[in-house]
């Protein structure tokens, strides 16, 4: 993506300092790549790309990207003892990735060591909860960063639709105890997210504390952070992205689409699919979606 001089100078907006625009793509680790991209497909997401030298697939619907990464390199120690997948990164997409990155780092921020092979991009980025990271992208106009490191897969459409206007909402991160004052420092401090008031909610799981990121409000994101139980004194290196947070603005036909794809939701006294949202099961140990209600796209 191009910048002009004046946008660069621009990254210093106190409201917005990394210049968020969104997400560009989350990244699974997985031992099962088959498995997972099945749960994918029938969430409507298709198989689009295929990484030139790794093990890594891109699944995409509208302006959804999904990576699952099964690359040897990339998977954590005891990984083939561990085979639940992990949402392992979050790309956000920023107007200059170079400033965004040298910003966060000045902030505070740890550096991710890069892992380039030849004729890849290198795509930087800070750790995040966990084990996971946070990539600056900053090429995802007409000139993305698939176009480099990806083979689109024979006869498939690169841009499949989505299913009733799917889009990402956001991300539930769970987080240890008395950690959601740090954690929403962190997110305020480094990209300017926002608290929103207690009493404003999303969904049907109104858990935690809700942070907006900055940015137009198209390309604006929530992050849920959710402490444990009051009874769970000791959560230890639990802390972790739990699940994606998509969009719509019809729940109710896009749950009865999914679900005559195979897709299962949770159907409890407390948690029920409804206009305002809905969980999908749990896949593979640890995957599923929230649908939330959101009419601004």
């Amino acid at each position: 993506m191009t910048t002009t001089a004046q946008d660069r100078e621009s990254i210093d907006d106190t409201a917005n300092p990394l210049g968020l625009d969104g997400i560009e793509f989350i990244e699974y680790l997985t031992t099962k790549p088959q498995a997972l991209g099945q749960v994918l497909e029938m969430m409507g997401f298709v198989p689009v790309a295929r990484h030139r030298s790794r093990e890594v697939l891109l699944y995409r619907q509208g302006g959804i990207n999904i990576i699952v990464n099964a690359h040897a390199i990339d998977l954590p120690d005891g990984a083939m003892q561990q085979s639940k997948p992990t949402i392992a990164a979050i790309a956000l997409r920023v107007r200059d990735a170079s400033a965004a990155y040298n910003r966060a780092l000045a902030l505070g921020a740890w550096p991710v060591p890069p892992r380039v092979e030849v004729m890849e991009l290198n795509i930087p980025a800070i750790h995040g909860v966990g084990k996971s990271r946070l990539y600056f992208v900053d090429r995802y106009d007409k000139f993305s960063i698939y176009d480099v490191d990806f083979v689109p897969v024979p006869g498939t459409n690169q841009h499949p639709p989505t299913t009733t206007g799917v889009h990402f909402f956001g991300l539930v991160q769970y987080i240890g105890n008395y950690r959601m004052e740090d954690w929403s420092e962190f997110y305020r401090a480094l990209f300017g997210f926002t608290a929103l008031p207690s009493g404003q909610r999303f969904g049907i799981l109104p858990k935690g504390r809700v942070l907006a990121s900055p940015g137009a409000e198209k390309s604006c994101f929530y992050i849920q952070l959710i402490e444990p139980e009051p009874t769970v004194l000791d959560i230890e290196g639990e802390e972790c992205w739990q699940r994606i947070g998509l969009g719509t603005y019809d729940v109710l036909q896009t749950a009865r689409l999914l679900m005559d794809r195979g897709v299962a939701f949770v159907e409890s006294h407390s948690i029920h699919t409804e206009g305002r949202g809905a969980l999908t099961k749990t896949w593979l140990g640890s995957v599923s979606f929230e649908l939330v209600q959101d009419t601004r796209q």
